[in-house]
């Protein structure tokens, strides 16, 4: 297993290099720059700001640069991600750090929720197929993708901190109980995703309980909830496990709509905005931790898998 480890984190270096470098020449494709906004500035201070990034030197030249550092320093090779183009004397590193503390408290409770209630409701609906309780888990499951955050984030705000008046609406830390500034947005980022975790648990339990291992178990005489949390309950997380890393790594990189409607300093927010006023450092610098997150969660993915299924670990 360490060598599978060790030969996917080398292949991994490769593979960032293709999505930085793709991920840099589309993005200085699009129309327009990060100082060609609404306010016209005069052509010789544009010239002095595309001179001081590199902006008017050829798109491989600009890549090169970007990657290896220029004669006074930086370069992502070198762990620099560069300074901002919009911020003044802040750099991305600053603005990541700034944001990645409430985007992974969001992205981790998200999927804390989604796992466990999800999950449940997954089990109770394939152990009830066809009943009230499949029935009221499936409905609750379209409701939850049909429901986007946009129409979610207000409701609950609507609900909880207008007409109850028991959890704050927006915003973040202002008291010594800033968990309760998280509470509805969690909530908000969590629904699609515990809908997407039930659909996937109950269709990949009911396979499991169909399949020869658990006839052959109850062939045995096995107690049926030993059938089901001992010998069906690990195969048919299979599919959750494969689900979960990519998903993770999307919510732990922030989601714009939630941090949008909260007022929330996250990642996603902070993404939106660089790239609407081409903010071209900053966006790489969101791209590149999006990558690495993927590249590492599928890679954790990948280990379990092989944990809950022996069969994956002979091939």
């Amino acid at each position: 297993m360490l060598a599978q480890v060790v030969r996917r984190l080398i292949v991994a270096i490769p593979t960032l290099l293709c999505i930085v470098a793709a991920a840099f020449v589309l993005m200085h494709l699009a129309p327009g720059g990060p100082f060609t906004k609404e306010r016209q500035v005069p052509r010789e201070i544009e010239q002095r700001l595309e001179a001081k990034f590199g902006l008017d030197l050829p798109i491989e030249q600009q890549l090169i640069r970007y990657l290896v550092g220029a004669e006074e320093g930086g370069g992502l090779l070198r762990g620099d991600l560069g300074p901002s183009m919009t911020y003044k004397d802040k750099d991305v590193a600053d603005i990541l750090a700034e944001g990645a503390p409430t985007s992974l408290l969001l992205g981790l409770g998200a999927m804390a929720v989604a796992l466990i209630v999800g999950g449940s409701l997954g089990i109770l609906a394939a152990l009830r197929q066809n009943k009230a309780q499949d029935y009221a888990v499936m409905a609750i499951a379209i409701l939850g993708v049909c429901l986007p955050p946009l129409v979610v984030g207000p409701l609950l705000q609507l609900l909880f901190g207008v007409e109850w008046r028991i959890l704050p609406t927006q915003g973040l830390y202002r008291d010594e109980f800033g968990i309760r500034y998280l509470l509805l947005p969690i909530l908000t980022l969590a629904l699609p995703l515990t809908a997407i975790v039930s659909r996937l648990m109950r269709a990949s339990m009911i396979e499991t309980m169909r399949s020869n291992a658990i006839r052959t178990a109850r062939a045995k005489g096995l107690p049926e909830a030993q059938i089901v949390w001992r010998h069906a309950l690990p195969i048919a997380l299979l599919p959750i496990v494969s689900y979960a890393g990519p998903a993770l790594a999307a919510v732990m990189s922030g989601s714009f709509v939630v941090e949008t409607v909260y007022a929330l300093p996250g990642i996603g927010k902070q993404f939106v905005i660089a790239a609407l006023g081409r903010d071209y450092t900053v966006v790489m610098g969101v791209v590149l931790v999006y990558s690495v997150l993927i590249i590492v969660l599928n890679l954790c993915s990948d280990l379990m898998y092989r944990v809950l299924d022996p069969r994956a670990r002979t091939a």
